[in-house]
């Protein structure tokens, strides 16, 4: 397995870079294919750029735009260069995409072109898909580039909560934890023959954390601009795809197409992840009737405290299917009641190296984590 140190730098340059990496399926149907070579010399340019233009390391670069390939190539730049992504949530609406992007101190905004009008004025844009001076295109500077080597805890990203108890918090990430995400999900199968369809907006941890995920295990994503659930399934069809990754009310209303589903060959899914919300019996029954050869895994994760946190049982048992599974064997976990007369529920904790560094500029909010380190989910479990 290979060893990463940049989390902007995880195409491995061993392998056949002809490769397609990013199947880019635009708004209008139509899909560019994106090779390994291709994304690996975008995000160079992108980084290239940045050098060029005095950006110093560690400053902060907002990306804000629907998933396409030229987000990625973007988003593995700004860090391949020393700087911090920040990818922002296209449906905030304009206040809070203000808020969002100054909080940061972002000195550059991404963006695409229908969020143009949307990022915050006096701070520098580059347009995706715009063919003009601003445009991505023409900011990109073609060469070759040295990633830096990232000092321990250096950030990588901030991703902001969603700010549904008040106004979002900026999460910060290093390098070293996502790259343990990467490299521990890399050992659990081999990724080169998978095809991912992802739709979810990559300003979220779940889409994101997958992107790499297949980027860094040789994978092809079909990448979808956001979600529909007639376009969802139309790409599972056209392009053969064997694993789907989504929230459990995108798999509700992909299952509500019942004609087209019936009209649509599925057979080439292999694997589906739910995650980021609770999947009830009725929607993983039904999911099962649907596609009956399938893996379905139902997932836990938080922003602050990665991905990983639980799997499959280490000796095989099988799990229950609305259960989110076995303590994942590399992060320790404790529940702590809130009542000690009734122990039979407690706030999940979690301790592992993906956990975040804290909160960007938000001295206001009490620290999450405790003095032995676990942060404290605030979900509860039985």
């Amino acid at each position: 397995m290979p060893t990463f140190h940049n989390l902007g730098q995880l195409i491995c340059r061993d392998r056949d870079l002809s490769k397609i990496a990013i199947i880019d399926v635009g708004a209008d149907g139509q899909a560019t294919e994106i090779s390994y070579a291709t994304l690996d010399s975008m995000a160079n340019g992108v980084a290239r750029s940045i050098e060029r233009l005095g950006f110093e390391r560690g400053d902060r670069i907002a990306i804000l735009s629907t998933n396409c390939a030229e987000y990625l190539a973007a988003y593995f730049g700004i860090m391949r260069a020393g700087l911090v992504a920040v990818p922002v949530n296209v449906r905030f609406p304009p206040k809070m995409i203000d808020f969002v992007v100054r909080d940061a101190g972002a000195k550059l905004v991404f963006c695409d072109y229908a969020r143009r009008a949307h990022c915050p004025p006096g701070i520098p844009i580059v347009c995706f898909g715009d063919p003009g001076a601003g445009g991505f295109n023409q900011f990109l500077n073609p060469g070759s580039f040295n990633a830096i080597v990232p000092r321990p805890n250096e950030p990588a990203m901030f991703l902001y909560t969603s700010g549904s108890s008040g106004v979002p918090k900026g999460v910060v990430l290093s390098h070293q934890s996502h790259i343990w995400v990467v490299e521990t999900r890399l050992t659990e199968r081999i990724l080169s023959c998978h095809r991912y369809l992802i739709a979810a907006p990559l300003y979220h941890m779940n889409a994101l954390s997958l992107a790499k995920l297949a980027i860094a295990g040789y994978s092809t994503i079909v990448l979808l601009p956001s979600f529909t659930a007639r376009g969802y399934i139309e790409a599972i069809g056209h392009y053969r795809c064997t694993w789907l990754t989504a929230v459990p009310p995108m798999i509700a209303m992909m299952l509500r197409e019942v004609e087209l589903l019936a009209a649509t060959d599925l057979t080439s899914v292999e694997f589906v992840r739910m995650g980021s919300a609770p999947v009830s019996q009725s929607l993983m029954s039904s999911l099962k009737r649907t596609l009956p050869q399938v893996v379905v895994t139902n997932t836990y994760g938080t922003t602050e405290g990665g991905p990983v946190v639980f799997g499959l049982h280490p000796n095989g048992l099988p799990v229950p299917e609305i259960s989110v599974g076995f303590p994942h064997p590399k992060v320790q976990l404790r529940l702590v009641a809130n009542d000690e007369r009734d122990a039979k529920e407690g706030v999940l904790e979690i301790k592992c190296p993906a956990i975040m560094l804290g909160y960007h500029n938000r001295p206001d909010v009490p620290t999450p984590i405790t003095p032995d380190g676990f942060y404290i989910t605030g979900d509860v479990f039985p």
